[in-house]
């Protein structure tokens, strides 16, 4: 096969669809991101990163080139705070405006697991939290990578050499949206709201952040702050302010990646580094040549 950036694109969507098939298909039957002990989600989440290595040897590409550089250290930083900050104004606002309460429950249980008998509940709970935002953050980059390798290391620079910034982000974030649909709308990869409102949130929220990732991974030429970037994101949002809300009754329209709130907060945030689109356009020029 020819390697030009339409080839490529096209071969790494078609094989990062056959293989992740296989492993939705599993997720659906079973109804349950759990089943398995969790390994059909780990899987899934792994196509992404071998369409990419499978497309660069079809293409006689070395596995080298997604961009596997260490970037500088402030990519790194923007990566790992950008979600806290998105993600923190979103379930403030929930607090705020008494959507959602404290998750009691989930503190009592945190204390419970530490098993350090007459340790206050806040003092366990910033415990848990610093091990989280760290440590955390480690476990939950092995399996964000297996995304990243493939949608910022792979299809991101390819379509940069086909368009804009704008269109690449557009296109890059709902094809990142579709493909996590299947398991939204038929297991249980959801909030328990209606599920097609929760896929319009999901979507605005994911297409939004690809403004962001994008960004990132063209800015700093390497893959790492946008695989950090997912990890800190997954962690703060699924690990930390998920449990720590209390739903009211209407608190999950509001908040978790399927609902109104942080849907908002990553748009207000995409359109600033969509702002600053400039620092990594290129040229009409250099994607013509490409």
């Amino acid at each position: 096969m020819p390697d030009n950036p339409k080839n490529a694109t096209l071969l790494y969507l078609l094989l990062t669809l056959l293989f992740s098939s296989v492993f939705c298909a599993l997720i659906i039957w079973s109804g349950h991101l759990a089943a398995a002990g969790g390994l059909y989600v780990v899987g899934v989440m792994w196509c992404p990163a071998l369409a990419a290595i499978a497309s660069s040897r079809l293409l006689g590409r070395k596995v080298r080139s997604l961009a596997w550089r260490w970037p500088e250290g402030k990519y790194i930083a923007l990566a790992y705070f950008i979600p806290l900050l998105y993600a923190g104004a979103a379930y403030a606002a929930v607090w705020v405006a008494r959507l959602g309460g404290w998750n009691s429950v989930f503190v009592a249980r945190i204390g419970a697991s530490f098993g350090l008998r007459g340790v206050p509940a806040w003092a366990t709970l910033a415990l848990y939290i610093l091990l989280a935002a760290s440590g955390g953050v480690v476990r939950s980059l092995s399996t964000a990578l297996g995304e990243e390798i493939g949608w910022r290391g792979f299809l991101v620079p390819e379509l940069a050499k086909q368009m804009s910034y704008t269109k690449l982000s557009l296109l890059s974030g709902i094809i990142w949206a579709a493909w996590h649909s299947p398991i939204l709308l038929f297991a249980d990869y959801n909030s328990g709201t209606n599920r097609w409102y929760a896929l319009g949130c999901f979507t605005v929220m994911v297409v939004s952040g690809s403004f962001i990732f994008a960004w990132l991974r063209l800015r700093s030429g390497s893959l790492w702050p946008a695989a950090l970037l997912h990890a800190s994101h997954n962690l703060f949002v699924q690990g930390i302010f998920d449990n720590l809300m209390r739903d009211t009754g209407r608190t999950l329209w509001y908040t978790t990646e399927f609902g109104l709130a942080l849907a908002a907060t990553t748009l207000v945030c995409a359109f600033y580094f969509w702002s600053r689109r400039a620092e990594v356009e290129q040229p009409r020029e250099a994607r013509a040549a490409a």
